[in-house]
């Protein structure tokens, strides 16, 4: 799974799926085109080049943000994609709903075909990102697994039976940040970093509008008065 550039495309109006499709074809994007959830639930599992999802949200049936939480949750332990959701009337709940589930951009309509196709692009370049820096955690995890055993082998091979426990450093824990989602954590490790809002929007993919509301979350999810409380919490965690 080397090649995660396809876009699946999903709306229950055939007219804007194949004028969403016709647009990005002749921007040399390949598409997957869906007009039902039921159908983009089948169609993302059966093609592993699926790396971003375009989901209108006012959908019959599944609507955009549970169709995400499901494909999210459904998804072998090694897949990454990333998903915009589209929509005429949405609310500011419900835009933050979307985040939460894992939805990594947002777009009104009427649709700006071509700041859309920035943000896809924008997301494909993200996506082979996460893909290569997965298989980078898993060959380190393999290197990590294989040290250990070497070590243990080792150690029984010279007789060593030491008995003292070395205690790990504790960690100091800060509130509310186990309940982040994984974007959540992401956007709070950059600003732990000290990255501005449009520098995160760079490194991620995604529109400075949304780091913001995504700042905003992890605040009020922390207990953080302001970013540089937060940025300091996290380094003093992270140390």
């Amino acid at each position: 799974m080397n090649d995660l550039n396809k876009v699946l495309i999903v709306d229950n109006e055939p007219f804007i799926v194949e004028e969403l499709t016709e647009f990005f074809c002749a921007n040399g994007l390949d598409c997957v085109a869906c007009v039902s959830s039921t159908e983009a639930i089948e169609r993302f599992h059966e093609d592993a080049t699926i790396g971003v999802v375009l989901s209108d949200y006012r959908m019959p049936g599944i609507n955009g943000i549970e169709l995400i939480k499901l494909l999210n949750r459904t998804r072998s332990a090694d897949r990454v994609f990333e998903s915009i959701l589209f929509t005429g009337d949405a609310e500011k709940d419900d835009v933050i709903d979307a985040l939460r589930a894992g939805v990594s951009d947002y777009y009104q309509k009427p649709l700006d075909l071509d700041a859309l196709l920035v943000g896809v692009r924008r997301l494909q370049a993200s996506v082979q990102q996460r893909f290569a820096a997965t298989k980078v955690e898993t060959i380190s995890e393999r290197i990590k697994e294989m040290a250990e055993s070497l070590q243990e082998l080792q150690q029984g091979v010279s007789g060593l039976s030491s008995t003292e426990v070395v205690e790990p450093l504790p960690i100091v824990e800060l509130p509310g940040y186990s309940q982040l989602s994984p974007r959540q954590i992401e956007v709070a490790e950059l600003l732990a970093k000290g990255l501005t809002n449009y520098q995160i929007s760079c490194e991620l993919g995604i529109s400075e509008n949304t780091v913001k509301l995504y700042v905003s979350q992890v605040l009020r999810a922390t207990n953080m008065h302001n970013r540089t409380l937060l940025a300091l919490a996290l380094g003093g965690r992270n140390r």
